[in-house]
């Protein structure tokens, strides 16, 4: 049975991964640096709404908020609908009306594991020349760009590519504090165990005002630069923990290429910008 130290311990943990003192965090949670210390070592129970508003100041991730209130001895308050449920239609109708609207060029909707989630024509242009055995699900994004037989084998800057991905691969792994994370970071890490750059701390791309990852394919030199987009206010675990990634031209040969490349596909059973969602089991 959970007691009032387990959440303690968790929120010590927390604090201290954040670089955040017991008096700041107290002030922030509108509490008492005395009783938050009593509470980080199970001295004293927090209330259900002093564990919320700690996980608040703190952007501890849905998921862990849950773990919290658990430890505490409270139920969970965040539900974790699938991807699928009628409960998320909304939801998977914007992924798809993004994706779909970004045609030709990459986005993709990824997991908090990775995982893809829905992908559009233009992702499925840029991964056609990975390995297969990379593209069976589920798909891992950094499985199949940091692979030897990924998408890395045809990126002109890649060890500056690999080091900025593994870097923000272990971020996300420290932040979460998600244990499949850290695991995912050390298997493709040791992909390339003698990289010149170590994992984590390349992160200057090129000399340009954004990052962009140079590709060998579409028939040139492909470049492009990437952001990254998520669901405002999230109160449910999987649309919290959703992301959008769309890629996008650095110069005018490359959207040229896309394009043409876009066209060269109208004939197929797959029209350009459809995405092909692919639900995690």
């Amino acid at each position: 049975m959970s007691t009032g130290s387990d959440v303690g311990a968790l929120l010590r943990d927390w604090r201290r991964r954040k670089k955040v003192s017991q008096s700041e965090l107290a002030l922030q949670a509108d509490a008492s640096a005395r009783h938050l210390s009593f509470v980080e070592t199970g001295r004293s129970r927090p209330s259900r709404e002093l564990v919320l508003r700690l996980a608040d100041c703190l952007e501890i991730p849905l998921r862990q908020r849950n773990t919290l209130l658990v430890s505490a001895g409270y139920a969970p308050t965040y539900q974790e609908t699938p991807l699928e449920a009628p409960r998320l239609a909304a939801v998977r109708e914007a992924v798809n009306r993004i994706l779909g609207a970004h045609a030709p060029f990459p986005a993709l909707a990824v997991d908090v594991d990775e995982n893809i989630v829905a992908m559009n024509a233009g992702t499925e242009l840029l991964l056609q020349e990975v390995s297969p055995h990379l593209l069976v699900p589920p798909l891992n994004v950094m499985r199949i760009c940091l692979h030897p037989e990924g998408l890395v084998r045809q990126v002109v800057n890649a060890e500056e590519w690999r080091s900025h991905l593994t870097g923000r691969l272990y971020r996300q792994a420290i932040y979460s504090g998600r244990e499949s994370l850290r695991r995912l970071y050390e298997e493709v890490s040791a992909y390339w165990p003698d990289a010149s750059t170590p994992p984590g701390r390349g992160e200057d791309l090129s000399d340009t005002i954004v990052a962009s990852i140079r590709v060998l394919g579409l028939g040139t030199e492909l470049q492009l630069f990437s952001t990254i987009a998520t669901f405002g206010a999230a109160t449910d675990i999987t649309v919290a923990e959703l992301s959008l990634e769309t890629m996008h031209p650095a110069d005018q040969r490359t959207a040229a290429a896309f394009r043409r490349a876009a066209d060269a596909r109208t004939a197929c059973v797959e029209r350009p910008g459809q995405t092909s969602v692919v639900i995690p089991s």
